[in-house]
C-alpha cells in the first residue's frame, strides 16, 4: 500500500494483528478473490480493444512446429497427455467429479453442503456461459484444433470451471483435516489440476492464452466467494460444518 495513506495503512496493520486464524483467513479471501475479479476485467478490457493479439499469437505459435503449425511440439504421447488433461475439465467429467462429491456429502449427513457444491458449480456454468455469448470472441484460427469445440473462446470455460469445481471440492476437503501438511497437499492438487486444464487447452490450440489467464482468475475468485459464503451460512447454522479453516 502506498505511502501516501498512512492512516489506512496503520489501520489494516492493527486490523490484521487483532484478528484471529479465522478472520485472517477470510480476509485474505476477499483480497484475493478482489484481485481476480480485477484481472478479468483488466483482461477482459485488453481482449476487447486487441490489445492481447501479440501475446495471444507469440504464445500459441511457441508451442507449435515452425514447420508445421498443425503440429504441437513434443512427441505424439505428449499431445494424447494433453487431451486426458483437457478432459478434467469437460462438462461430462467435471459434472460427475461433482455429483460423486455432492453425494458423499449427502451419505455423511452433510445435504447442505452438497446443495453448496453443485449451486458453486452450477452458478459457475450459467456465469461462465452468460460470459461466452456476451463476448462472443471466436476461437483460435491461427493454429489447429486438437480437439472439438462448440463454443466462443473468451472466458476459457474448461479453465473457469476446473477453478471452480477443484478448488471448491479441496478447500472442502482441506477444512476436514487436522494437520497442515495434509491441506496444503489436498489444495496443491486442487491447484495443479486447474493449472493443468489451462495448459492443455492452450497446447491444443482451442483457446487463446488470455482466454485461459481469465478463466483462471475468475474461476479461482468464484470458488473463494463459495467458500466464504459457506463460513457464512456455518456461522448462522444453516449449513453443516467443516471444520477448520485451511
Amino acid at each position: 500500500m502506498s505511502d501516501r495513506y498512512p492512516a489506512a495503512k496503520r489501520f489494516a496493520i492493527a486490523l490484521l494483528a487483532h484478528a484471529g486464524h479465522l478472520e485472517r483467513a477470510v480476509i485474505a479471501a476477499l483480497a484475493i478473490a478482489a484481485l481476480g475479479v480485477f484481472a478479468f476485467a483488466r483482461i477482459a478490457g485488453e481482449v476487447v480493444e486487441g490489445e492481447t493479439s501479440s501475446f495471444d499469437e507469440w504464445l500459441l505459435l511457441l508451442l507449435r512446429n515452425p514447420d508445421d503449425t498443425a503440429d504441437p511440439l513434443g512427441p505424439a504421447w505428449l499431445e494424447e497427455a494433453m487431451r486426458d488433461m483437457t478432459a478434467l475439465g469437460s462438462t461430462s467429467v467435471l459434472t460427475f467429479v461433482t455429483l460423486a462429491a455432492a453425494g458423499f456429502l449427502a451419505i455423511s449427513r452433510k445435504r447442505h453442503a452438497a446443495m453448496l457444491v453443485i449451486g458453486a458449480v452450477v452458478s459457475g456454468v450459467l456465469l461462465s456461459h452468460a460470459l461466452k455469448l456476451g463476448f462472443a470472441r471466436p476461437r483460435p484460427d491461427l493454429v489447429a484444433h486438437g480437439a472439438a469445440v462448440y463454443t466462443p473462446s473468451f472466458p476459457s470455460g474448461h479453465a473457469m470451471l476446473a477453478a471452480v469445481t477443484y478448488l471448491t471440492l479441496g478447500v472442502l476437503l482441506a477444512r476436514t483435516l487436522a494437520g497442515q501438511v495434509e491441506k496444503v497437499f489436498v489444495l496443491g492438487v486442487a491447484l495443479l489440476l486447474t493449472a493443468a486444464v489451462g495448459v492443455s487447452r492452450v497446447y491444443l490450440g482451442v483457446h487463446w492464452p488470455s482466454d485461459v489467464l481469465a478463466g483462471w482468475a475468475l474461476g479461482a475468485s468464484w470458488a473463494l466467494l463459495c467458500w466464504l459464503l459457506a463460513l457464512w451460512l456455518q456461522s448462522r447454522g444453516a449449513i453443516e460444518d467443516g471444520g477448520e479453516a485451511p
